[in-house]
Order: structure tokens, then sequence, then C-alpha cells
């Protein structure tokens, strides 16, 4: 392991008021609950900034409850990575079941055996929060919903969601099926990497069967999209035993906000209390951009692999938080990598660090680095063309 040091100044917000907290960023914490009470009907609540992770308010955050539709962010997730892995696309028709045709609750009326793409669907499962929609591509992608439920907890598990189990992929009421408002900001901040989501999420209103005799018109759950300046997403939640939950988010200047409120009265009090968050959020807060998505940050050898050489890139875009207003400090960058690996090479796999530290080294944020594509091990015949090459050139 090679270290690559350097200064970075920059604004950032005062570590002093962030502490360790689950799977979100390194430095995070909120004020004393007693200070700022954001959500004083919500049974629990959290608020994050996006990039970073932060947490920025809490309450009763790791608290189990039922998460009603909010369970359908993980549904959506699970449907934006087979799209990216390119297992699904779009325009791929989707049949629906006898099961899935017979939920009750909000749906999109799909009926036996009528065929909807995957995006109308999506459309169903995030503006109208439809369970239909949801099982019958949970069906389409593992075959069942059982095995899809599976697919679920095994990705809740590897995001670090410790307070958290499904039952089912639509939220519908179920023994066993809980969450928490951290465990809700995580996956609600995985879903969010994919960018193209709020295209559906952030849709105020819209048509299904749009040229058919009996066109469905579809009106987003969550009215902050229409009514709160920067609102994009993410799902509503309403069960009986759930009472009402959200989990929002909105974008302003470059910053995106996070909000989860669970078990509040009323959609009014859930909808106040979500914009009383950010509210706070966007007045006292902002970020500084250091790299975009996918951004390569250093290169990598890659022994005896097909590519040589590949390049290191950021997973997500990287930024600093700053409270408005203060002063400029410096903080330390830092870039901490292997200089060389062995092929293969995953394209999952870590393979270095970015670290942002304070002057005094305490750490505020660690990026985990990632190869930009998967480099298979070279044959014999490629790698003895290579070391000729290689010789030849000495000489």
């Amino acid at each position: 392991m090679k270290r690559i040091g350097y200064l970075a100044s920059c604004f950032i917000l005062c570590v002093t008021i962030f502490s360790p907290m689950g799977a979100l960023a390194k430095e995070k914490s909120a004020p004393p609950n007693s200070e700022m009470n954001f959500a004083p009907h919500a049974s629990s609540a959290i608020m994050i900034e996006a990039d970073t992770g932060t947490v920025l308010y809490e309450k009763n955050a790791n608290e189990k409850m039922p998460p009603a539709s909010i369970t359908k962010v993980m549904t959506m997730l699970l449907i934006m990575e087979a799209v990216e892995r390119g297992e699904l696309k779009f325009t791929d028709k989707v049949r629906t079941s006898e099961k899935a045709a017979s939920m009750g609750g909000s749906q999109i009326f799909l009926q036996p055996g009528e065929e909807m793409t995957v995006e109308d669907m999506i459309k169903g499962i995030a503006i109208a929060s439809g369970n239909d929609a949801s099982v019958a591509m949970a069906e389409h992608l593992a075959g069942t919903e059982e095995s899809f439920v599976n697919r679920m907890n095994e990705r809740a598990k590897q995001l670090g969601m410790k307070n958290t189990h499904f039952v089912n992929s639509n939220g519908l009421p179920a023994a066993n099926h809980y969450s928490s408002a951290a465990d809700i900001a995580i996956m609600s901040r995985e879903l969010l990497k994919h960018e193209g989501i709020t295209k559906f999420t952030g849709t105020y209103q819209d048509y299904l069967r749009k040229d058919s005799a009996s066109p469905f018109w579809l009106v987003n759950t969550n009215r902050l999209v229409r009514f709160y300046e920067g609102v994009d997403g993410l799902k509503t939640g309403f069960t009986g035993e759930a009472k009402y939950c959200l989990t929002a988010t909105a974008k302003r200047n470059n910053m995106r906000i996070i909000a989860v409120v669970m078990g509040e009265p009323d959609v009014k009090t859930r909808n106040n209390e979500v914009s009383t968050m950010f509210n706070y959020a966007f007045t006292h807060f902002q970020v500084m951009p250091m790299y975009k998505k996918g951004q390569a940050v250093e290169s990598l050898t890659v022994d005896k692999g097909q590519t040589p050489q590949v390049n290191v890139v950021t997973p997500q875009a990287v930024s600093l938080l700053m409270r408005k207003g203060e002063t400029a400090d410096t903080y330390t960058k830092e870039i901490v990598m292997n200089r060389s690996v062995n092929a293969p090479l995953a394209k999952d796999q870590v393979v270095g660090h970015i670290f942002i530290r304070t002057k005094d080294g305490r750490e505020i944020n660690r990026i985990d680095l990632f190869p930009e594509q998967q480099v298979n091990k070279a044959n014999m015949w490629e790698i003895l063309k290579r070391t000729t090459k290689a010789v030849l050139i000495g000489y």
C-alpha cells in the first residue's frame, strides 16, 4: 500500500456535532433532540445528507417498526440494479399473475394475464404505490415473490441494514415485517445512486394504458413532489399499524437531503414535519462537490490482466458537507490504494479509499474506490506477446 497525501482547503461542517452511527457516514449525529425536535409527532425519524451520509437529525432512528409501502424502496432498488446489470430493460413486457392481480390496497388494477412494460410497472410502483405492480415485478425478476423477498433481505444485509426484515415486496401488513428509519435512509440513499429513479418518483401525475379505451390516471401519493421546491421522491407508506410514513428527498444547489418519518398521525402532519426538516437543512448547510459519480481518481496496474491498466473511480458523487457561514479550514484528503493487483479483477472489488480528515487526524469520511471495469486474466499467449514487446522496446 502506498499513501499519497495532499491538502485540500474547504469550508466544512464543524465536526464537533458528529459522532459515529450505523452504516451511514463515519462522523455523524445530531444535537440533542431537546434542541431541535423537528418531528415531535413521529414515532421515529432521521434526516441525512445523501452524498456523505451525515446524519443531521434523528429520533428513535433504530427502532423496529412496520414500514408499510416504504418497503417498495427495496423493491425499486432491486429493479434498478437489474436494469443496470443488463438483466432487465425498461421495454421488457411483464405478465401479471393471478396472485399479483389479487393484491388489495393501493393498486393499478392489473388484470390476470395483462402485460405491461417494466417502465410502466415502475411508474405504477413509484407514483401510485401499486401493490399489484410490486408483486408482478418481483415474480418477473425472481420467479416467485418469496424468492424475490429473499433477495430483498440479502441486499438489506449487504447494505448494513441491521433492523430490517422483509416478508413481502409491497409492505402490506405481515408478521415479522419491519424496518427502521435509519435503515430506510440507507436503502433510500442507495436507490438514489440510480439517478434515473427520480424520473419516476419525482413525477406528480401521469397515465398508464394511455392509448387504450380506459387510460388510468396516476397521481403521486407524495404530495411534496408538487408543493415543496426540490422534492423528487421518494416513497410514502400507510397502514393502520404503521400509520403515516414517508421517506422523502429534495435537492437544491447540488445538496440532496433524505428525510424519513414513521408513525405520523396524518398526512398533513407528516408533510409538515418533513418540510420543517428540509427547511432546516437547506437553511443551514451546503456541500462542496469533490468528485462526480464514476470520476477517475487514479490508475491501477493489473498484473497478468487482459487490460494492463484500469482507472480507479468513485462509486457515487463525493462531497464535503459545510455549515453556511463557516470560516475556511484546512483538511487533509488522502488517497490510499494498491498500486498493482493481480487479475482477475472484479468491478465491485474495493481497491482503495479516499480519506477526509481534520487537521488533528480525525476521520470525517471514507469513500471506497473501485475499478472502472472488470479485468479478466490474460492467457499465456497474451502475456508472452506483452513481455516480448516490453523487451524489444527496452532494447
